[in-house]
């Protein structure tokens, strides 16, 4: 559960810090991906404090930055679902802590975040008017069953407006339908050419499972979300959001 921050002692000056938290990789290119959008959140916000944090894996964990906080902060998660890590994780930590700070939503389907997605798509030379094109949208699964419908919800929207044969969502971990299951659906369908989009924030050690998975296919994949100016946006947003319910509640 979620707390809202306490009013900063009128001697503290300044914003609470924004403590960007990812979930966190034995993969190096994640957390290289959350210091990027760390490094455009500071040119955005030059008068925020964001501080990088990860659940496991990775260093500085959140554990350790809560306890240097000695005044408000909001943890914004580095997340697109709210699943274990966002329901679980985060909130445990942040209550074991004992800390001022307020927990912000997920990015969740942000519509920027859908620009982002189409426009990773677009690189690979795919136009919104292919009639014969199908598009796998590939998400990491949760045990979460909410968590698996926004994903798919996601994969909806990102057909809306075009003339695609269809969009299918496919899980690279967990549950069913998977990328191969996807795909043969699409083919089902009638499309006669396939393109996967990666509904992730960055490559990693899943990502590239589906990558060898569609080489070997002869299928061309886009690049994940990455550390784009919108995600950065988006995080900024959630922050601003917590901020703002913070001083009304106040």
């Amino acid at each position: 559960m979620t707390r809202a921050l306490a009013p900063a002692p009128a001697s503290v000056a300044g914003p609470p810090a924004l403590i960007l938290t990812a979930h966190g990789s034995a993969d190096p290119r994640s957390a290289a991906n959350a210091h990027a959008i760390a490094g455009h959140l500071r040119r955005l916000a030059p008068d925020v404090e964001v501080r990088v944090a990860f659940c496991e894996q990775n260093t500085p964990n959140l554990a350790d930055v809560l306890a240097q906080m000695r005044t408000g902060a909001v943890v914004v998660p580095l997340l697109l679902a709210r699943a274990y890590h966002a329901r679980v994780d985060i909130p445990e930590l942040i209550a074991a802590s004992g800390a001022d700070v307020a927990q912000a939503d997920v990015l969740g389907a942000d519509p920027r975040l859908l620009h982002v997605m189409r426009g990773r798509l677009s690189a690979l030379g795919v136009s919104r008017f292919d009639a014969g094109l199908g598009v796998v949208m590939v998400g990491v699964g949760s045990s979460h069953a909410d968590a698996n419908a926004r994903t798919a919800a996601v994969a909806q929207a990102l057909g809306e407006g075009t003339r695609w044969t269809g969009v299918e969502v496919a899980f690279a971990t967990g549950p069913a339908p998977s990328v191969p299951d996807a795909v043969a659906r699409l083919r089902a369908r009638g499309a006669d050419r396939i393109a996967i989009s990666p509904w992730f924030l960055a490559h990693g050690r899943i990502t590239d499972r589906v990558a060898g998975f569609a080489r070997g296919a002869g299928i061309p994949m886009a690049e994940p979300l990455g550390p784009h100016r919108l995600v950065a946006a988006t995080v900024l947003d959630r922050y601003e959001e917590t901020v703002a319910a913070a001083a009304l509640a106040a």
